[in-house]
């Protein structure tokens, strides 16, 4: 169905970003659609049974189709043009509306532990009915297809939002598989365990709550980027010839499809400045235009004689043999009368456990051992989180 609709909602000469918004505003308005039908048919069956589980899974589904309308509204306002107050667009309102449907969920499963917890304590006989047993059938059978077309959708897009929706209609999947359990057990074994399912139920609801929360959090309180776009992003520069090296890299994230990136290239320092300006220029156009971000890049000259290559290899060497994500930028022999000094900044994983003073030690004993000479070390230490090779 969803991809019959995508037909004539997505148009394929769209820009990113509006097929971004056309997609969350299709899928928001077919799951509004879905969670709408399926409150009308457990609440009858919930009535017809007597069950709470089933009444409390119905109520579930109007608390998604409560979501969904944020979801809806969330891709609508994010799509919107940036103006002088949000001179960075409104992309993070999708991080928001996933933020909003997470806590419809917590707050949903909540009501129900309370609901079942208290049927549990003043349990309740239940009537078993065939139609029942079918609108959940249906009910578990709509929700696995909801939970496909919002994972698929929510990959193609890298989309928060649409990957907490997947998430929730999953676990309102299992969470009808376990009322339609709990119902058929009843019936056949007179065993009455409606509230204690609706416990269960109650738990994966907040388990998917919690799920999509950190999900969309994450995104808000600023979290590393993916590897993936940070290595596009180093073959993208280092595909240039006249890049010796890129360090520094920051990315800004102001929401899907609109990253703002800086980043230091390394350029021989004998080169035309004018020529590599132009090429510095060349290649944030060309970021811009195959990675959709913003690029601001600094150019960082390097001296590339043979007894500056020889000890900078020999220096990489030493850092990389620290371990896995240590690398080494920023290069400079400055000799005088008494000693040369190196200059050089060492990017050390945030996981690394030794204190930055620790590895700048590790790195002069290294030095005084393995090369001879009076040589002093100025270390700047820089963390990061995404492995790259620094140059």
């Amino acid at each position: 169905m969803v991809r019959f609709l995508e037909k004539f909602f997505i148009k394929e000469n769209e820009s990113p970003a509006k097929q971004r918004q056309s997609y969350g505003m299709l899928c928001g308005t077919v799951g509004i659609l879905f969670n709408i039908l399926l409150f009308a048919g457990k609440f009858m069956a919930g009535s017809i049974s007597s069950s709470i589980a089933i009444t409390a899974d119905a109520f579930n589904n109007l608390s998604d189709a409560g979501s969904s309308a944020v979801t809806l509204v969330g891709f609508k306002m994010a799509g919107s043009r940036p103006d002088t107050e949000h001179p960075f667009g409104h992309g993070r309102i999708e991080y928001l509306a996933g933020l909003i449907v997470s806590a419809a969920i917590l707050i949903m499963a909540f009501e129900l532990i309370r609901d079942s917890v208290i049927k549990v304590l003043h349990p309740a006989e239940t009537e078993f009915s065939r139609i029942a047993v079918v609108i959940l059938v249906i009910s578990i059978l709509v929700k696995l297809y909801m939970a496909s077309y919002n994972r698929r959708i929510g990959a193609k897009l890298d989309s928060a939002a649409m990957k907490a929706a997947a998430t929730d209609s999953l676990s309102d999947a299992l969470a009808t598989t376990v009322v339609l359990t709990a119902t058929v057990i009843g019936h056949f074994w007179k065993i009455h365990i409606d509230g204690y399912c609706g416990v269960l139920v109650g738990l994966f609801i907040f388990y998917a709550g919690i799920s999509a929360g950190r999900d969309t959090l994450n995104p808000l309180l600023g979290q590393q980027p993916g590897e993936e776009f940070v290595n596009d992003i180093y073959r993208l520069v280092m595909a240039h010839e006249g890049v010796l090296g890129i360090h520094d890299l920051i990315v800004h994230d102001y929401g899907p499809g609109r990253q703002m990136i800086s980043l230091h290239a390394e350029v021989a320092a004998d080169e035309d400045i004018l020529e590599i300006h132009d090429l510095i220029d060349r290649i944030e156009i060309e970021l811009k235009q195959t990675l959709y971000c913003e690029a601001v890049i600094h150019m960082d000259p390097v001296v590339a004689d043979e007894q500056t290559e020889n000890m900078r290899s020999l220096l990489r060497e030493m850092v990389h043999q620290l371990g896995d994500g240590f690398s080494m930028h920023d290069f400079r022999m400055v000799p005088g009368k008494t000693h040369t000094n190196l200059i050089f900044d060492v990017v050390v994983p945030f996981e690394y456990k030794h204190s930055d003073e620790e590895v700048i030690a590790l790195l002069e004993e290294n030095v005084k051992e393995k090369i001879k000479g009076n040589y002093f070390l100025k270390v700047q230490i820089d963390r990061a989180c995404v492995k790259y090779e620094a140059g």
